[in-house]
């Protein structure tokens, strides 16, 4: 083996196969639920009530999937509420019709685990940005049954980033363990956005390269990715995630939700026969 090939080999697995690997341990060692059946679905108590919040609202919302593959993966979803109106949830699956509304409570647990906002719009912006949002939703191309695939893609968080990239003004990224966030089919190589500040590349979802003002920089492999935020200071690293400055604003905002609004207190069995989404 040439000096080069060492030298890259030893770069894939610091950055790459050490963390991922790291985090597989750290997730074998927690509980975790056996399988869907004894995983917890219900809601985590963090919205308030839709009769009780006149404003209109928009989350992004994610949580980490089940089991080992909780250690590399999070699922990730859409609400939206419009003034004086109710929650609408918005879910790509991995069975039958996948394109759910409304599968799941809006601030559902995934598999037994918490979610955490990355995005909270209120008021005039979040009523406005609904209707694109739900044109974004009815114009996704990996709507029918079959089209999911759980990696590269088009999967859960393939869903969502397409919805992100469809209504820019909503400015995040997903975050870097939404593995199928980057996948793009093979025809579509280059991703730039309208104002010119982010640029993707990406072979299938297999490989890829991010860089710009909510990517920062990011070498993808196989789903995972390795990189640094400039915007939010940040170290990204697979499995784990950002190690650094939350990715955006909203997410304090999530925190004065919860506060305001603390989790009930839950068996871990699920309340409801719910089948298993494999995002």
């Amino acid at each position: 083996m040439s000096g080069v090939m060492k030298k890259l080999f030893l770069a894939v697995f610091l950055c790459f196969l050490a963390p991922a690997l790291a985090s597989v341990g750290v997730q074998a060692a927690g509980p975790y639920p056996n399988s869907w059946r004894s995983a917890d679905w219900s809601s985590s108590g963090q919205f308030p009530k839709a009769r009780d919040d006149r404003q209109a609202a928009v989350y992004v919302m994610a949580a980490r999937t089940g089991g080992l593959k909780g250690a590399l993966a999070s699922h990730s979803w859409i609400v939206t509420k419009p003034e004086d109106g109710s929650y609408t949830r918005y879910d790509k699956v991995g069975w039958g019709s996948p394109i759910r509304v409304n599968g799941y409570p809006p601030d559902g647990r995934w598999y037994s685990n918490e979610p955490r906002a990355l995005l909270v719009l209120r008021g005039e912006k979040a009523e406005r940005l609904i209707p694109k949002i739900e044109a974004a939703v009815a114009a996704y191309p990996h709507s029918a049954r079959g089209d999911y695939v759980i990696w590269p893609g088009p999967n859960s968080n393939s869903f969502v980033a397409h919805v992100l990239r469809a209504v820019p003004e909503l400015d995040i990224a997903l975050p870097p363990e939404a593995v199928g966030r980057d996948y793009r089919p093979f025809g579509e190589f280059i991703t730039l956005s309208e104002n010119w500040r982010n640029l993707e590349l990406s072979l299938g979802g297999y490989a890829g390269l991010a860089v710009g003002e909510i990517h920062g920089f990011e070498i993808r492999l196989a789903g995972l990715v390795f990189g640094i935020d400039v915007r939010r200071p940040a170290l990204k690293l697979p499995g784990f995630g950002r190690i650094g400055m939350p990715a955006w604003a909203g997410e304090s905002e999530q925190s004065r939700v919860r506060t305001k609004h603390p989790a009930p207190k839950t068996a871990q069995s699920g309340t409801a026969a719910i089948s298993p989404a494999a995002g």
